[in-house]
């Protein structure tokens, strides 16, 4: 008797409509990156002209990677790892490195969804006082003076992170549509609505022209750097939740007759329409403060990402009229965008447990959900856990997600060939027809500009050593994490299936109400 005879499962969760699949995907697409790393990349890049090279990379990068992730899970019906198992025997591993990747993502991801919620807080009372950089450095983080990680416990952080692990861990056990779905839909709309209220409430200071101008007067020469070009597409890989797994697992949770082509144009284009939305917001409130301060406004952007968020922000609500108002927007929105984020990448994970070991929902989103939550409270809720944060960050970035997906590009183009299979499962259901374009860039553009990308992060960090850092601390969780994680996806590749789980490419026995997972 097969394996698929033995056991009768419950029919596959899944989200009630297009709709609310769009939300979700776009839930897990707009993160903390849109707000806080768009803009400056954006401003590094050229400004107006980095629209060229952002536009272009959506569109043969982006939307193409989309369309992959969405046609492995919406085809074989199953978390990263089954449905690539489904794909190919051989293509199993590279869907548990995806997992791997996400539990490295989510346990520090956590962490800065913590401390904007904490600033969500403190932006009614501006309770950051008079010197942002003190006191997120100093009075909040207490980061220890020498980099590495440490025993010392903040209890600030502590109880904010234990706070947004019991969200998410509540929100996922409530399942695919009660849980994840009805989140986005209602969180999305008010994200969207918070920070059209942020922008405009921005445009109306003093100096926002001077910030708009900064923004979008475009340096031509710009585009003359290839360096350039490849921000561009990296802004676009990290912005759209592809490569890792997510959006194979959230494509398995559609109906079989759903547009997967439209609906990726949807999502990839809200997405790129909220990361412009962001540069005006946070330009205008940029120029407020460079005129306040008698400064360029390239001198109060600092490098983006978590000064440009704790710092910079709290320094322009501190000066501006209405800046608790523009607080309140600024870090609500964060965590809005911040906990569907995380929610996405946590799914990956108990996705590819309930069908490894066949346990339920609840079960599996407290097996998944309690250790991981333990282990980001213990890394990260201490003085040192900055330093491991931006560690992590760096590698499993550049180092975990860029590497498999070229990996998975290569592999499902020339060893297993099952790109065509995949191009006509899309071109099937969806209204955009992929024909030709899409398998010459899946097999051979886009592969190449991701290891063009690897090569640059690889040389970067082999010139000098990431940020100064100790050598152990890079050791440990750098370059120890990278190598450690395709080893482990290996391992866990070769463990068995539980019983009554189809490991075969059957997707006409797989139908919507009875869908075998």
């Amino acid at each position: 008797m097969s394996s698929t005879e033995t056991t009768k499962v419950k029919p596959r969760e899944g989200f009630s409509s297009r709709k609310v699949f769009i939300f979700a995907a776009i839930g897990s697409a707009v993160g903390l990156g849109n707000i806080w790393r768009f803009p400056y990349v954006a401003y590094e890049g050229g400004g107006g002209a980095f629209i060229i090279p952002y536009l272009i990379a959506l569109v043969f990068f982006g939307v193409p990677m989309l369309y992959l992730d969405y046609a492995i899970g919406h085809r074989f019906r199953g978390s990263a790892p089954l449905s690539l198992r489904r794909l190919h025997r051989g293509a199993e591993w590279l869907g548990w490195w995806q997992v791997l990747i996400c539990i490295v993502i989510a346990v520090y991801y956590a962490a800065i969804l913590a401390w904007a919620s904490k600033y969500a807080a403190l932006s009614f009372t501006k309770g950051w006082g008079s010197d942002p950089e003190k006191y997120f450095f100093g009075e909040y983080l207490k980061a220890a003076d020498t980099p590495g990680p440490t025993f010392d416990f903040v209890p600030g952080i502590l109880i904010t992170m234990i706070l947004v692990w019991a969200v998410t861990i509540g929100v996922l056990a409530m399942g695919i549509q009660t849980g994840i779905g009805r989140t986005a839909v209602v969180f999305i709309p008010v994200l969207v609505i918070a920070f059209v209220v942020l922008v405009i409430q921005s445009l109306t200071l003093e100096g926002a022209g001077a910030g708009l101008n900064a923004f979008f007067t475009p340096d031509w020469g710009a585009l003359a750097d290839s360096g350039v070009w490849i921000s561009a597409v990296g802004q676009i890989f990290f912005s759209l939740s592809v490569g890792f797994g997510i959006m194979i697992t959230y494509a398995g949770y559609v109906s079989r007759k759903t547009d997967m082509t439209g609906s990726g144009a949807v999502v990839a284009f809200s997405n790129s329409g909220f990361e412009l939305l962001a540069g005006i917001g946070v330009f205008a409130a940029l120029g407020f403060m460079a005129q306040a301060a008698g400064s360029e406004v390239g001198e109060v952007l600092g490098s983006g990402g978590i000064g440009l968020a704790f710092i910079a922000f709290p320094a322009i609500i501190n000066e501006a009229p209405g800046g608790v108002v523009i607080g309140v927007l600024f870090f609500v929105s964060l965590v809005l965008a911040g906990i569907t984020s995380l929610i996405s990448i946590v799914e990956v994970v108990i996705g590819a447990v309930r069908d490894k070991v066949g346990i339920s929902r609840t079960a599996a989103t407290f097996v998944v959900g309690v250790p991981m939550a333990v282990v980001s409270i213990l890394m990260f809720s201490t003085t040192g856990g900055l330093y491991v944060l931006d560690t992590m960050d760096a590698f499993v970035n550049s180092f975990g997600i860029i590497a498999v997906a070229a990996v998975l590009m290569l592999a499902i183009t020339y060893a297993f060939r099952k790109l065509p299979i995949l191009r006509q499962h899309l071109d099937a259901i969806g209204s955009i027809k992929l024909k030709g374009w899409w398998p010459a860039l899946i097999a051979v553009v886009i592969p190449i500009l991701l290891l063009v990308m690897l090569y640059q992060a690889l040389t970067d960090k082999l010139d000098a050593p990431y940020e100064d850092y100790p050598a152990q601390l890079l050791n440990v969780f750098g370059w120890g994490m990278v190598v450690a994680l395709p080893l482990i996806a290996i391992a866990i590749s070769l463990l068995p299936w539980r019983g009554g789980v189809s490991l075969e490419d059957e997707p006409e026995a797989l139908v919507d109400g009875g869908e075998q997972a």
